[in-house]
């Protein structure tokens, strides 16, 4: 996997292409089943713009804290006062029963509400000539906070959120400006509420590398704090071994806060629990760390059937 990664030039920023009247919006469906599909997909412009909407996105939090003062548009404050709401939601819940009976059927009822919602939703804050997009984001939507039959949650559907807001991006909802505010308030908000129901509900992660992945169920978090941490006058990658450091300055940075999260959750040495986190502490700085996570997206997350089988294409986001 290694010499893969390494073999794989960085995936480099771009601009998100803007999609034009007449707008033809339709259900978007799961096409991808086969490694030659995914030959397909990774040679597409399709597939190159989405990447590159990422880096976008990283680079626009770099040096930034997540506190810092950026420009929060009407559309970006809707969105996350949606998901603030189902955060919400979330916290209304009493106590479970220690039995997972019960919870797969509350995490059921709160993805099947969600999903009634979920149009009402788009329609807060999407301009009037485009309600007709419902069609086609609200999969992308539902799709991105877990599987209600399985009860998992994993990078795919986490993909399905980013992928949720590049559709926004080519409607012209989001834009440029946006960016800095759809990783800093937009994410952010998302993160916390897939750890919630994680908890809660005690999803199960979704064809998960075990110990030989970053994190149980995300990976975008620590793309972007890796960025978030490039230039950063004493905090190192090594730094995640310093408990003052998580405790201070986790609230702040992304990729921080996904490792203590994973120390809080996961029992053990760090090193045998989190192997690859491990590895990656003795990268000598974070912008190796950054480009190197971007390149392990593409081939770990964009480049398998069993993650990306449960991507969508529709109008927006086309199959070529």
């Amino acid at each position: 996997m290694q010499q893969t990664i390494i073999m794989t030039p960085v995936p480099q920023a771009e601009t998100v292409h803007l999609i034009t009247q007449p707008y033809h919006f339709q259900t978007p469906s799961k096409l991808i089943q086969s490694d030659d599909h995914i030959r397909q997909f990774k040679n597409s412009s399709t597939a190159k713009n989405y990447l590159g909407f990422i880096v976008s996105l990283s680079e626009s939090i770099r040096g930034h804290k997540l506190s810092d003062p950026c420009h929060v548009s009407n559309a970006t404050a809707s969105i996350v006062s949606i998901l603030q709401t189902l955060t919400q939601s979330v916290d209304q819940i009493p106590p479970l029963p220690q039995s997972s009976r019960y919870g797969n059927l509350a995490y059921r009822d709160w993805h099947a509400r969600m999903t009634e919602n979920a149009d009402q939703f788009m329609l807060q804050f999407l301009p009037h000539d485009l309600s007709s997009a419902t069609v086609e984001l609200t999969p992308y939507f539902t799709d991105s906070f877990g599987n209600s039959s399985r009860i998992d949650y994993g990078t795919g559907h986490e993909t399905n959120f980013a992928a949720w807001l590049y559709c926004l991006t080519r409607l012209g909802v989001i834009t440029e400006q946006d960016y800095q505010a759809v990783v800093a308030r937009v994410f952010v908000k998302y993160l916390d509420l897939m750890r919630k129901l994680q908890l809660v509900y005690s999803l199960e992660p979704a064809g998960s590398h075990g110990v030989w992945g970053l994190d149980d169920y995300h990976f975008l978090p620590f793309i972007f704090g890796a960025s978030q941490l490039i230039d950063h006058r004493y905090m190192k990658p090594k730094s995640i071994h310093n408990e003052d450091i998580l405790d201070n300055f986790s609230n702040e940075y992304l990729y921080l806060q996904c490792i203590a999260f994973v120390k809080k959750v996961k029992k053990g040495p760090f090193a045998e629990h989190s192997p690859m986190l491990d590895d990656i502490s003795g990268v000598p700085n974070w912008k190796k760390v950054n480009s190197g996570l971007l390149k392990m997206y593409k081939v770990e997350v964009m480049e398998k059937v069993p993650i990306m089988q449960h991507f969508l294409f529709g109008s927006i986001i086309k199959w070529e």
